[in-house]
This record gives structure tokens, sequence and C-alpha cells, in this order.
């Protein structure tokens, strides 16, 4: 059997490589892949070659060893049906539908222990977000959004949508997204937001709307936007002892704060939230686990699989990250099909 997989082989260049693929050794199982999503966000820094040198790709996930290095397999959602089983393996994991935190590829082998059986209530075209949807978890996870809150979320690529479609299930008293494309702000209102703003203009634009009683400024801020410069604004439209949680990675971009004026003032906090651990002040009661089972429900509810707007072969994989790169603000989730 062979596969095609999706290899980053330099700057700006992917390519699609045909690749034998044995029989599953015991207790593995072959998966033949349905839809791989891409995460364009952290995808279009490896392919714009902004990951800092030496990092690992994800000590956390069995089929992303190593570190980011040309040529390289990226990706972490994809899901498949399981069309072969090694010996030792469970009969019914049989033709069952999966998700898994893999890179782009037509078929793979794993463990089982490594699979993630899709619930009955979950379609794959759902199930496909369930990476994206669980870091939007955390995230709310770590910003603990309060009732009434002013809550405003920089950035509406699809875990700032994803995070949206959350924080609108809370009875909060302002849900404000930032966001530079059109698009993306029509759809932020769509699934919840009250107000939608372009960043331009934005402490005079947003300012008016932050008022609550005594207090001026937003109570917590998410910045899932990906640009620097996004952190200034953030800090500058959040009030006296708010939140800002950071879910950006800004990869090689350098990030000039401004630190000498209302940040050193106003007692903001800030929050670095990522996705492959859990915040130490919740490991008491949470673990990976339990709040994988939140992301599953939360997909079934929302049903984001309206946020797919380009279904590209996988064997047009070149074609769909140099439109990425060239059109990111007209795309939602670009999906892989197989």
């Amino acid at each position: 059997m062979n596969r095609q997989a999706v290899y980053f082989t330099q700057p700006g260049a992917v390519e699609i490589r045909e690749e034998a693929l044995p029989p599953p050794a015991p207790n593995e199982v072959f998966v033949k892949t349905i839809l791989s999503a891409v995460s364009s966000g952290t995808e279009m820094l490896v392919y714009r070659h902004q990951i800092p040198q030496n990092l690992p790709l994800d000590s956390t996930i069995a089929a992303l060893s190593g570190n980011f290095d040309y040529p390289l397999k990226y990706g972490y959602s994809t899901v498949g049906r399981v069309i072969e089983l090694g010996q030792g393996v469970d009969r019914s994991w049989q033709n069952k539908l999966v998700f898994a935190f893999h890179p782009h590829e037509s078929h793979f082998i794993a463990a089982p222990e490594d699979l993630l059986p899709l619930p009955e209530n979950v379609t794959p075209e759902d199930a496909v977000f369930l990476a994206n949807m669980e870091t939007a978890v955390n995230f709310l996870m770590d910003g603990q959004p309060i009732i009434g809150e002013q809550v405003v979320v920089f950035g509406q690529g699809i875990v700032g949508l994803l995070t949206t479609a959350l924080l609108a299930q809370f009875p909060l008293g302002k849900l404000i997204t930032v966001d530079q494309y059109p698009l993306r702000r029509r759809v932020s209102q769509e699934i919840g937001a009250s107000c939608r703003l372009e960043p331009a203009g934005l402490p005079e634009k947003i300012y008016p709307l932050l008022h609550s009683g005594d207090t001026h400024g937003a109570d917590l801020v998410f910045e899932l936007s990906g640009n620097p410069e996004a952190f200034n604004q953030a800090i500058a439209i959040t009030g006296f002892d708010g939140r800002i949680v950071l879910g950006s990675w800004y990869g090689q971009k350098t990030v000039n704060l401004e630190l000498g004026g209302r940040f050193h003032r106003s007692r903001i906090r800030l929050i670095s939230s990522q996705v492959s651990t859990l915040s130490p002040g919740l490991t008491g009661r949470w673990n990976k686990a339990r709040r994988l089972e939140v992301a599953w429900r939360m997909l079934a509810g929302i049903k984001p699989s309206r946020l797919i707007s380009h279904r590209f072969a996988v064997a047009e994989a070149p074609a769909a990250y140099q439109f990425l790169d060239n059109n990111s603000g007209e795309a939602l989730q670009v999906v892989f099909t197989y």
C-alpha cells in the first residue's frame, strides 16, 4: 500500500510524496483518511519558515516527533476510518471512524490508544475541528469568564471563531470581536458576538462600548490574532485588574510591548494559554481526557462544519497553501479531502 503525504520542503514550498506503507504490526491499526483540517495560523508559520529554530514539533503527540526542520510532515487534525487491524487488536475497531492528531496523509498506521473514536452524534466534518475546539475550550478554562463581564476577542480565524461561539453561550455583558477581514467579522456576529470591529482606530471606537457602571475597559480579552501589534491594542482596551489571555503563537515575529503607560498602573494580568497542558490550578480535578470530553460536546452543539469554506484534494495541497498565503481573508476553514 502507498500513501500520499504532504511535506513542507522549504519556505513557501510544499510537495506531495508517495510513500510505501507496510501492513499494521501487532497492536496497530491501519487508517484511511477522510478529511484533515489545515490549521492556518500554525501551518502558515511553518510554510513561511517563521518557527523558532530547534523547537520540538509537539512532544505530547506521538505522530509529531522531531523538530521544525525541513523537510517535514505537519498537521494535527485528521479524521479517518480504521480499515485493517494488526494482530491482537480488538475487532470492535474495524471500520470505526476515528480522530487523530496526525499530519496530512492519505493513510497511516497508529496504535489504538492514539486514536479517538467519533461519538455517534458528531460527523467527520464536525470532528475535524476537534483540535481547535479543544484549544478554544482551554482558552475559556484559562480566562474564566464571569457572568456580566465585558469580553473582547482579537482574531477571528477558526480558533477565534470557536472561542467566540463558546463565549456566546455565557451570559456576558458584551462580547466584542476584532478582526481585519470583513468575512471573519461578519461570521463572528452570526455565531454570537454582540459587536464586531476592525482593528484600525480601535481604542476610540471600542471605549464607548466598554463602560459599565464605574468600570471602564474590558474585563477579559483574548488575543488570538497571531499579530504582535494586537497585543498592545489588547493592553490599551483592558480595564483595571483585567485579564488578557494570550493564545497567539507569534513564532519568530518580534513583539514590542508598550508597558510604560496604561499597563503599568492598571494591574493587568497576562495569562499564557497553550493547549498542550492544562492550567496547574485545575489539574487537581481536570485532565486532558476530561477536557476532550467537553470539546466533543461542544462540537455536537455548535456544529462547526458550517465554517468549512474551502475543500482541496490532498494532491492540491501546494495550491491550498499558496491560496492561504495570498488570500487568507477569503478563507475560514480549509480542509483536505482524500
